[in-house]
């Protein structure tokens, strides 16, 4: 049977697909130390577990509205008043099943044939492929390393033509960890209200931040740009929620009704156990997050330390996130590989040591390196990966 052109087009994930052959190698009884993983190494927090106990205790277990459990809402327009001073009705908000959920139904109700979506890269490897689901066409911008892995307002206003429909910020960012400053939001904002943009502004990192400069939402600059703004966000990365699946997306109420109907057809609703576990994790303690935050910080001080001593290895220092992104050109010259995927696959072969190549980014002379694991892992993980570069010298 002949499988619908719009699939035939996507990309196969460079993470799973990295994952996957680390688990195949795992399972053969090798010592391989991941560091593909997208998600926090720490179990969701116990507060939010009992939470949802108790509603599966109270028959908490049918349908939900479709965009969301009221009471959710109700907490995710507080957090948002509380942590970026945007006030939402219940309307602007719908809850989907994770962030990614999110940002496949906005673009599937935002995009027609034809429809541009700028892409800032390096990128999170969906934005692309959920794009071109919805019949759109990603245009990549690439930014520059010296720029800290930031587009510019000169670039984007260079890659606006007259079939631009949005373009996407990620900040922090997955895979780099960089952060955009307010000024920076503002440049870029003023151009995209200038040729009517939608911005998507994905902030699921934005509670794991390392530096004393302050997470910016695009929406909170001002009006105009809240009602050119949606929102992505959840519970996934902030309160290690991964395999809970919700998320939610705040905006114009006409995109979120729609969002919404779409959903009513595809999902029905978001889990409805894990959306009382997430009306927790947004109205209890928060101080598992902030836990959490501070062993990120600490794996990162050291992790950066021990890859940027490798020689051939240069890195930007992450803001934000649970990643860095290296920059491996030199040692995979030295070493006398053709390209990165071919030294990230020796590299799990021989020192098993599963990366994610910076290819499925749209980075292809860097690497993608989790330090969602322990730190006695990450500084193993870095000394076998410094073993493996100076043996092929």
């Amino acid at each position: 049977m002949d499988l619908a052109n719009r699939v035939k087009t996507l990309t196969p994930s460079s993470t799973l697909a990295i994952t996957a052959k680390a688990k195949e190698l795992k399972n053969q009884g090798h010592d391989v130390i991941g560091l593909g993983a997208g998600e926090p190494d720490f179990n969701t927090p116990q507060n939010i577990l009992d939470a949802a106990e108790k509603a599966m205790r109270d028959g908490h277990t049918k349908y939900t509205p479709s965009g969301g459990l009221p009471a959710l809402k109700e907490a995710i327009i507080n957090k948002l008043e509380q942590d970026q001073q945007l006030e939402y009705s219940p309307e602007e908000i719908i809850v989907t099943n994770g962030a990614k959920h999110g940002l496949y139904t906005l673009f599937q109700v935002l995009l027609n044939p034809g429809d541009e979506v700028i892409i800032p890269a390096p990128y999170w490897v969906s934005y692309p492929e959920q794009v071109k689901l919805a019949q759109g066409m990603p245009v990549v911008v690439e930014s520059k390393e010296a720029n800290q892995f930031k587009i510019t307002p000169e670039q984007l206003e260079q890659a606006i033509t007259d079939k631009t429909k949005a373009v996407i910020l990620n900040s922090p960012s997955n895979p780099t960890g960089v952060m955009y400053s307010e000024e920076e939001l503002i440049a870029i904002g003023d151009i995209c209200l200038k040729h009517d943009l939608l911005i998507v502004s994905d902030e699921i990192y934005e509670k794991l931040i390392y530096t004393d400069q302050q997470h910016v939402s695009i929406a909170q600059l001002s009006e105009p740009l809240k009602k050119q703004t949606i929102v992505i966000n959840g519970v996934s990365k902030s309160h290690s929620m991964t395999g809970w699946r919700i998320g939610y997306a705040a905006g114009d109420s006409t995109i979120i009704k729609a969002m919404t109907g779409l959903a009513s057809h595809s999902t029905s609703n978001p889990n409805s156990i894990a959306q009382y576990a997430a009306l927790e994790a947004y109205s209890g303690s928060q101080d598992k997050v902030e836990e959490m935050r501070q062993a990120f910080q600490e794996r990162l001080e050291n992790l950066y330390q021990l890859i940027t001593d490798i020689p051939g290895i240069s890195c930007v220092k992450p803001k934000g996130a649970f990643y860095l992104f290296p920059n491996v050109r030199e040692a995979v010259k030295a070493n006398g590989f053709s390209n990165v995927d071919d030294w990230v696959a020796a590299l799990l072969e021989e020192e098993k040591v599963a990366l994610v190549p910076g290819s499925g980014f749209g980075a292809p002379e860097n690497i993608r390196l989790s330090y969602a694991i322990s730190l006695p892992q990450l500084e193993e993980a870095a000394n076998r990966i410094k073993r493996f570069v100076q043996n092929h010298q």
